[in-house]
C-alpha cells in the first residue's frame, strides 16, 4: 500500500524507467577521465615525500632521466613556475593549499616532490621508482593529541542559544565522548587527467571533477589564462562522494607537464595517494552533554567537537549543526576547534560534518532514552522541531514524523526492547537501533538550453557533472512530463564546461538547482510553441509538424534558473532522514551483522524511484561502512598509513548488506521548486552510524562511541 502511495505520486514515466546511461556504462561505451586517447599521449607518475615533514635538500633524478621513454623528470628545482602561485600572498598563519613544484617544504607523507613523464605508463611507473631524495627531517605529528582542548576555533566564540551548558542542570543528564576515525572516499575510479595544451594558452582537460566550471575558473586562474581558453569535460563521473570538489596538486602537476613537453599527459593516482592526495573524512573528537526532564523533554545540549586538519591549510566542516537544528531544544551550545596535523588536508566526504555531528548527537539521545525509560522514536517526537530553532522560521517542508513511522513500521520496530541484551533468536543476540539526520536543502543558479529539433527531438545541454546518481535519468523524465515526449525522445548533454553555467554536484543540490532549470526551460520552451500555434492548441503539440508547418529546423530557449529570494528569507529549507536497523550480534566472538535496515528519506517529491531507491541504499550503505569498518589507520612513527588499499581498508561487500529498503514519505516542497524536489544524496547517510551503534547497544547492552564497531570492542 505504501509502494502504492508513491508511485501515484511521481510521473507515470518514472515508474521503473532504468537509467538512461546505464547501457554505455555495462558495455564500455561511457568513456571516463583516464580513457581518452588524444594524439601523442605521454604518461606522467608522480613520486611521492617518504617523510612527513622537513624539507628536501636534494633529488637524484639522474637515473630516472636516463631511463628508456622518459620525456622529462621535473621538481621543484628544474619546474617551471605557475603563475597564479606566484602571487604574493597576505599574511597568514597558514599558506593555504599545496603549489606543487614550487618549494621543497613537506608537510606530509607522501606529498608530490617529483613527476616523471614517459612515453608508456609503464616507463613512467618504473622511472619514478628511479627517483630518490635526501631530506632534513624534521620531528612530525600525526596523532591527535589526549589534550583536544589544545585545538584552535575556526569560527571564533562559541554558539551559544538559551543559556550555556544548561543540560547540567537537567534532572536526568549524561556527558560521553565519541570518536570517528579518518574515513577516505575511495571511489572505484581513480582520480585522473589528461591535459592537452593548444598553442601557449588554450587547453583541454578530461578531469575527474564535480564541477567542470570551477575546475576551469581554478585552471585558469591558476595559468593566468582566460576561462574561456579553458575546455574542462567530465562526461562520466565514476564516484567522487566529495573528493572531487577542488583542484589537486596532482591536476595542476599534469597540466604543468603537457606544457613542458608539449605533448598531452595523462596522470592517473595510484590507490595509496587517494589515502593522501585528495582529501579525507577528518578524524573528529565529540562530547555531548545532553539533559531532559522525566517526561523526556530536553533542556540542554552543548556539543563539542575536534576535527583534524593539516599545518598548510585550514579545513572546516560543521559537526555541530545538527545539534542546533534537529530538536527543539531551547540551550544549545555548540564549540568547534580544529587540530593541525602533518596530514593531508581533510575534504567534503558524503554528509560532511553533519554525518559525523549526527553519530554523536543520536547516539547520546539514545543513551538519554534509557535513562528515561522512553522509547527513543517517542523521544524524538516529544522534542520534535515544528520550527526553525536557530531562526523560528517556519521549514519550507518538514514531514519527518511520517518519516519515524513508516519506517518503525517496515522493521518491526514493535518487537523492539527497551531491555538491552533482552532477544535472542537462534544463539545470536538481536538488536534495533534508529537514527536520524537533517542537511540543508540547496538550490543554487543554473542554465539550461533546450532545443527541439525538426525531428521531434528535444535536447537539453547543461555544464553539469554526474558522479553517479543518475543526475541524466532524472533531468530526462523532468523534461517528458513538462514536453509530454516519451523519455528516448530526450538527450540530455553535460559534462563539458562550454556548455551553459551549472554548478558542481555537490551539497545534495543537483536535482533542485538543474532540475528547476530543466523545467523551466521546458515550460518556456513550450509556451514558445504555444505562441507558435496560437491559444487553441493541444497541451501536448506535435512539435515536428509545427516545426515543419512553420517551416523551422528547429525551436530553442536558453533559461537561467534559481531560488527566489523570497522563498530564502522566509523559509528553512531542510532535507531530513532516517534509519531503522535490525543486527545480529553473535555473543562469543562479537562479529555484528546487518539483519535489515530500512531508510525514509523526507525530501520532497521523489523525481527518479529507481534512481532514488539506489542512492539511499548507497548512502545507508556508507554508513554501514562508517560504523563498522571504515579506518584509515597511520603509523605514527613514520606518519604513514599503512592500510591504504582495498584488501586493508575495509568497505562492505556484497555478502556483509541484507535486502535494504528504501521509503519515501514524498511529498513536493512547494517553495524550493515548481517539481518540489529537495537532494537526498547526503542525508542517505547521515544518522545511519548511529542506527547501527545504537541497535548493537540494544542487542549486547555495551555501547562503542569510537568507531568503527569491531568484534574486539565487544567482547
Amino acid at each position: 500500500m505504501m509502494e502504492e502511495a508513491i508511485k501515484t505520486a511521481i510521473p507515470s514515466s518514472a515508474d521503473g524507467m532504468s537509467r538512461i546511461d546505464g547501457r554505455a556504462k555495462v558495455t564500455g561505451k561511457a568513456k571516463y577521465a583516464a580513457e581518452y586517447r588524444p594524439d601523442g599521449l605521454a604518461y606522467g607518475v608522480l613520486a611521492g615525500s617518504t617523510i612527513a615533514k622537513g624539507t628536501v635538500t636534494a633529488i637524484d633524478i639522474a637515473r630516472a632521466e636516463k631511463a628508456p621513454g622518459v620525456l622529462a623528470v621535473v621538481t621543484h628545482f628544474n619546474s617551471p613556475k605557475v603563475p597564479g602561485h606566484q602571487k604574493p600572498k597576505k599574511p597568514t598563519k597558514k599558506a593555504g593549499p599545496i603549489l606543487v613544484f614550487n618549494d621543497n617544504v613537506i608537510h606530509y607523507n607522501g606529498q608530490p616532490i617529483a613527476m616523471v613523464i614517459a612515453d608508456t605508463y609503464e616507463r613512467a611507473l618504473y622511472a619514478a621508482s628511479l627517483v630518490k631524495a635526501t631530506y632534513n627531517k624534521q620531528a612530525h605529528d600525526t596523532k591527535p593529541p589526549s589534550d583536544i582542548s589544545m585545538g584552535i576555533a575556526p569560527w571564533g566564540k562559541d554558539s551559544v542559544r538559551g543559556e550555556a551548558d544548561a543540560w547540567k542542570n537537567a534532572p536526568f543528564k549524561l556527558e560521553q565522548e565519541y570518536v570517528i576515525p579518518t574515513e577516505v572516499h575511495n571511489p572505484m575510479e581513480l582520480h585522473a587527467i589528461i591535459a592537452k595544451w593548444d598553442g601557449a594558452d588554450k587547453l583541454t582537460v578530461w578531469d575527474k571533477t564535480q564541477g567542470t566550471q570551477a575546475t576551469r575558473d581554478d585552471i585558469a586562474k591558476a595559468f593566468n589564462i582566460p576561462a574561456a581558453n579553458v575546455q574542462v569535460i567530465a562526461k562520466f563521473v565514476g564516484g567522487a562522494f566529495g573528493s572531487a570538489l577542488q583542484v589537486w596538486p596532482h591536476e595542476i602537476a599534469a597540466i604543468l607537464g603537457a606544457k613542458l613537453v608539449r605533448r598531452p599527459v595523462k596522470l592517473v593516482l595510484h590507490r595509496q595517494d587517494m589515502f593522501t592526495s585528495v582529501g579525507h573524512r577528518p578524524y573528529t573528537w565529540q562530547k555531548v552533554g545532553i539533559g531532559a526532564t522525566a517526561d523526556g523533554k530536553l533542556v540542554g545540549i552543548t556539543h563539542e567537537a575536534v576535527g583534524q586538519t593539516s599545518t598548510y591549510e585550514d579545513f572546516a566542516e560543521g559537526p555541530i549543526n545538527v545539534s542546533k537544528g534537529l530538536y527543539a531544544c531551547p540551550n544549545v551550545t555548540t564549540r568547534y576547534k580544529l587540530l593541525s596535523l602533518n596530514i593531508g588536508t581533510p575534504t567534503w566526504m558524503r554528509g560532511p560534518g553533519e554525518a559525523t555531528g549526527a553519530f554523536a548527537l543520536e547516539s547520546a539521545l539514545d543513551e538519554l532514552s534509557y535513562q528515561v525509560k522512553i522509547d527513543p522514536v517517542q523521544l524524538r517526537l516529544i522534542n520534535y522541531a515544528k520550527v526553525d530553532p536557530e531562526n523560528g522560521k517556519p521549514y519550507s517542508s518538514k514531514y519527518l514524523d511520517e518519516a519515524y513511522k513508516m519506517g518503525a513500521d517496515q522493521i518491526g520496530w514493535e518487537n523492539r526492547r527497551q531491555e538491552a541484551g533482552a532477544v535472542k533468536k537462534d544463539g545470536w543476540l538481536v538488536g534495533y537501533g534508529m537514527g536520524g539526520g537533517m542537511f540543508g536543502a540547496y538550490r543554487d543558479s543554473a542554465t539550461v538550453k533546450a532545443v527541439m529539433r525538426a525531428d521531434g527531438t528535444l535536447l537539453l545541454q547543461t555544464a553539469v557533472t554526474d558522479i553517479g546518481p543518475g543526475t541524466g535519468t532524472a533531468m530526462v523524465l523532468i523534461a517528458a512530463d513538462i514536453m509530454g515526449l516519451p523519455a528516448d525522445k530526450i538527450k540530455f548533454e553535460m559534462g563539458d564546461s562550454s556548455l551553459p553555467n551549472a554548478p558542481m554536484q555537490g551539497g545534495s543540490a543537483t536535482t533542485a538547482t538543474v532540475g528547476g532549470a530543466v523545467y523551466d526551460a521546458c515550460t518556456e520552451l513550450k509556451q514558445k510553441f504555444q505562441k507558435l500555434i496560437g491559444n487553441g492548441g493541444t497541451d501536448n503539440p506535435d512539435y515536428a509538424k509545427i516545426l515543419s508547418d512553420k517551416n523551422l529546423a528547429g525551436l530553442d530557449v536558453t533559461t537561467q534558473s534559481s531560488l527566489g529570494a523570497d522563498a530564502q528569507n522566509k523559509y528553512s529549507m531542510q532535507a531530513w532522514s532516517v534509519h531503522f536497523t535490525r543486527v545480529l550480534v553473535h555473543p562469543a566472538t562479537g562479529v555484528v551483522k546487518i539483519d535489515k535496515v530500512v531508510s525514509v528519506a523526507d525530501s520532497g517529491k521523489v523525481i527518479s524511484q529507481k534512481t532514488a531507491r539506489s542512492q539511499l541504499i548507497g548512502g545507508a550503505i556508507g554508513g554501514i561502512g562508517m560504523a563498522l569498518m571504515e579506518d584509515a589507520i597511520i603509523d605514527h612513527r613514520y606518519g604513514r598509513y599503512v592500510n591504504n588499499n582495498f584488501a586493508d581498508y575495509h568497505v562492505p561487500v556484497n555478502a556483509d548488506i541484507p535486502q535494504m529498503e528504501a521509503l519515501f514519505v514524498n511529498k513536493p516542497d512547494s517553495h524550493i521548486n515548481a517539481m518540489g524536489a529537495k537532494g537526498m544524496a547526503e542525508i542517505s547517510l547521515i544518522g545511519m552510524a548511529a542506527a547501527v551503534a545504537n541497535a548493537v547497544f540494544n542487542a549486547t547492552g555495551k555501547r562503542v562511541r569510537d568507531l568503527p564497531i569491531t568484534p574486539d570492542k565487544l567482547i
